[in-house]
C-alpha cells in the first residue's frame, strides 16, 4: 500500500481549494474520523458525470487537470477521475492505500463486464476500508469495511461486503427486493498507469457506455439523483422512484439545479443533441456505475 511514495502526485494538490469545494472544515490527521468525513463530503459535493467523454473530449488524469476541472470549474467527473483526485488527497494527508480495479455486475450474470471501475483501499486503525468516490448515485457516502459479512448504513442506503472464492470481494447494496451486487474485485494493487490504460477504453472506446450518451449522477442521504440520456430518475430509500425525460431546453437548467453543473452554450447544445437521439437509438445498457 501507498505511503511515503508520491506515486499518486499528492504535491499537485491544493487541500484548501480542495476542502473548500467539497465544503470540508474538519481535521486533517490520517485517522478513521477524518476518512469517513472527507469521503462523504467528497461525494455529496462533486456530481459523477462523463460529459468530457460524451463530447468526445481526452479525459486526462494528472492531478493539476482534476483540480482544474473538479475543483476550480466546479465540474464532476467519473471513477478515474473522481477516485485519482481522491487518492492524490488521501497520498498528501498520509493516509495508507492502495488501488483496485473492478467488475461491475449485472442483473444479467451471463454477460462477463471487463474490469472497468477503479476504487481504492485504506488500511486505518489496523482495518482495510473500501473507498469509492466515483460510483455515481448507487455508490457508498463513507468508506465500508472490507471484512466478509460487514454491512453498514449510511444515510438510509445499505452496503455489504460479501467475499467469495479465490479472494474476490462484492460491494453489495440493499434495495427493496433484497441485496444486490454492485462490483466485484480482488486483493491485486493498480497503479496510475493502470487507471490511464482503463480510463482509455472508457472514454474512447465505441462499446464504453461512457461514449455517446449523457450519464450524470449524484448520491445524498436519503436521495439518488440520475440522468441517463434524457432521463431524469430520482431514487429514495424508502423505494419510491420518480422519473421523467428531459428535452434538450431544459438540459443545462436540470444541470444546474440538479447537479451544480454549469456547461458552455454550445456544449449543452451538443449535449441535448445526444440526449434526444436517445429516443430513436437501439437501447444499450443502464449504466449503474
Amino acid at each position: 500500500m501507498s505511503r511515503g511514495i508520491t506515486m499518486w502526485n499528492g504535491q499537485d494538490v491544493d487541500l484548501d481549494a480542495y476542502f473548500a469545494r467539497i465544503g470540508y472544515g474538519g481535521d486533517a490527521s490520517p485517522t478513521l474520523d477524518t476518512l469517513r468525513a472527507l469521503h462523504r463530503a467528497h461525494v455529496t459535493a462533486i456530481p459523477f458525470e462523463n460529459l468530457n467523454a460524451a463530447l468526445g473530449r481526452a479525459v486526462p488524469l494528472d492531478v493539476k487537470s482534476l483540480m482544474d476541472k473538479l475543483v476550480g470549474q466546479a465540474r464532476g467527473g467519473y471513477c478515474y477521475e473522481q477516485n485519482s483526485l481522491f487518492a492524490a488527497v488521501l497520498e498528501r494527508l498520509g493516509f495508507t492505500f492502495a488501488a483496485r480495479g473492478a467488475r461491475v455486475r449485472r442483473r444479467d450474470v451471463s454477460w462477463i463486464t471487463p474490469v472497468t471501475h477503479a476504487v481504492l483501499v485504506a488500511n486505518v486503525e489496523g482495518e482495510p476500508w473500501l473507498c469509492d468516490t466515483g460510483f455515481g448515485h448507487q455508490g457508498p457516502l463513507e468508506p465500508v469495511p472490507l471484512r466478509d459479512g460487514a454491512v453498514v448504513e449510511q444515510g438510509g442506503w445499505a452496503y455489504g461486503i460479501k467475499t467469495e472464492d479465490d479472494g474476490i470481494q462484492v460491494l453489495r447494496t440493499r434495495r427493496p427486493g433484497g441485496w444486490a451486487d454492485l462490483y466485484a474485485f480482488t486483493p491485486q494493487p493498480l497503479y496510475p498507469a493502470d487507471f490511464t490504460v482503463m480510463n482509455h477504453y472508457s472514454s474512447s472506446h465505441p462499446q464504453s457506455r461512457f461514449v455517446g450518451q449523457v450519464v450524470v449522477q449524484r448520491a445524498a442521504p436519503g436521495v439518488r439523483l440520475a440522468l441517463v440520456r434524457d432521463e431524469f430518475t430520482t431514487s429514495r430509500t424508502d423505494g419510491t422512484m420518480d422519473w421523467r425525460s428531459v428535452s434538450p431546453d431544459e438540459l443545462g437548467r436540470l444541470l444546474s439545479e440538479a447537479f451544480d453543473i454549469v456547461m458552455e452554450p454550445e456544449d449543452l447544445v451538443r449535449l441535448g443533441a445526444l440526449a434526444g437521439a436517445a429516443k430513436g437509438a437501439a437501447p444499450r445498457a443502464r449504466v449503474r456505475q
